[in-house]
């Protein structure tokens, strides 16, 4: 199977106009005078270099084709057909609004349709999407809209809840907030038994959109 996402498509065709790293340090340089600083000074002389081997590590997801995590799978499952959930992964972004961070924490699941991939995929999966510039809704529709197209299961379900940065610090200032995002496709749209399934697996359904 050879799917090319379309986000992968756009990353590789970015790549060719990406400025060198001395002009990533340049840049950085520039905000910090913007921001009234010297960074000339002790302090700040080697801020810029940093900072853009932070970049790299933050935004590595550009460099990564989600569709190929997936291309290896499984068929020997004895039968196996119900919920696979994969909960709690650990998730960090980048509001593309302000640049801050989101973190917080992503549930998948799907129900497998005669194939199976390795879990650790669906967590690298996770973690190609959120290592880029994102708001939550695109990032949610992202990983199911994903995971549907390349293994075809009988239904996925991504569950995210994160905080934002850009809410907590700063604008409106409200710390502990935090926003909730689900995507359901198949058998977890369609069918509600299936869905108040998956969402008590992902956490009693507590703040996923389940009974309370």
């Amino acid at each position: 199977m050879n799917i090319v996402s379309p986000v992968a498509r756009a990353a590789t065709a970015a790549s060719t106009d990406r400025p060198t790293r001395e002009e990533a340090e340049a840049a950085v340089r520039t905000l910090l005078r913007w921001a009234g600083d010297d960074p000339s000074r002790e302090g700040l002389a080697d801020t810029p270099a940093r900072v853009a081997r932070a970049y790299e590590e933050f935004f590595s997801g550009y460099e990564i084709d989600p569709v190929a995590l997936l291309e290896r799978t499984f068929e020997e499952t004895d039968g196996y057909d119900e919920i696979v959930l994969l909960r709690d992964i650990r998730l960090e972004s980048h509001c593309e609004h302000h640049m801050v961070p989101i973190i917080g924490r992503a549930h998948v699941a799907y129900l497998p349709h005669h194939r199976v991939v390795g879990i650790s995929k669906l967590a690298r999966v996770v973690d190609a999407y959120a290592r880029r510039l994102q708001i939550q809704e695109k990032l949610t529709a992202q990983i199911a809209n994903t995971i549907q197209q390349v293994l075809e299961p009988r239904g996925v379900a991504v569950v995210i809840e994160a905080a934002h940065q850009c809410m907590t610090t700063r604008g409106i200032h409200k710390p502990g907030v935090t926003m909730v995002t689900s995507r359901m496709l198949g058998a977890f749209r369609d069918d509600p038994t299936t869905r108040r399934e998956v969402l008590a697996m992902m956490g009693n359904g507590k703040g996923l959109g389940g009974d309370h």
